[in-house]
């Protein structure tokens, strides 16, 4: 055997076995949130909410476009401050690719 192959099946292996793992492991900073916290920021949320709405309903035609520019960074922060506040399930690439390889064969 060739001293490439030696070495590629391992490097293979590696690969594969890092493209799966799960890139952000950090569970030693989980936050112990309280359900008053969990209040506050769902008030929060609810208050961000509304300033989304207000914005959608103001007519955009009469505003100059330095105040325009200022709406869309405004938007994007709040859009940005709500997504770091929710808390989801998010499946990787790989993940997915798994799941939809699993269903296949079992199905």
């Amino acid at each position: 055997m060739k001293k490439s192959s030696k070495i590629t099946w391992p490097l293979i292996a590696l690969v594969a076995i890092l493209s799966f793992a799960p890139s952000d492991i950090r569970a030693d900073e989980k936050k112990v949130v309280t359900t008053e916290q969990k209040q506050l920021e769902s008030a929060k949320a609810k208050v961000l909410l509304t300033r989304l709405h207000e914005i959608d309903a103001i007519d955009k035609s009469k505003l100059s476009a330095p105040e325009k520019k200022q709406m869309r960074k405004e938007v994007r922060s709040i859009k940005k401050t709500l997504t770091e506040m929710g808390e989801g399930v998010y499946l990787s690439v790989g993940g997915i690719i798994i799941i939809i390889l699993l269903l296949i064969l079992l199905l």
